[in-house]
């Protein structure tokens, strides 16, 4: 089976042509209500540790690239990812939820890319 993903800001709305929507973020999204925000999945273990999230935003231009290996190293043994690569493994489209402003440099695309490279969209 094909696999899509999608990126998405939490605070665009959301679509029927979204498929299986996940926030990929630990903290939940500012300003918005549990009654607004639709997602299908939100384990904040899939996020990025406390540690690692804080130290990238003292420099996210700077620190891009190293968070960026340093949260797929996470994902790698993390039982909360494996768990959703299995929820998701009959889902043909899957849209990837995060608050970040920051369009390119953001936790889904970290997640996207780890997706990616383990084979699901294959």
């Amino acid at each position: 089976m094909k696999h899509e993903i999608e990126l998405k800001r939490a605070y665009d709305p959301a679509s029927s042509d979204d498929g299986f929507r996940i926030y990929i973020d630990r903290l939940w999204p500012r300003g918005l209500s549990h009654e607004t925000f639709h997602y299908d999945l939100w384990d904040k273990d899939i996020a990025p540790s406390t540690e690692l999230r804080e130290w990238f935003h003292a420099d996210p231009d700077g620190r891009w690239e190293e968070f960026e290996n340093r949260y797929r190293a996470e994902l790698s043994g993390n039982p909360a990812f494996a768990a959703m690569k299995q929820t998701i493994a009959g889902k043909p489209k899957v849209t990837l939820l995060y608050s970040s402003r920051d369009h390119l440099h953001n936790n889904a695309v970290v997640v996207e890319k780890e997706l990616e490279a383990s084979g699901w969209t294959a």
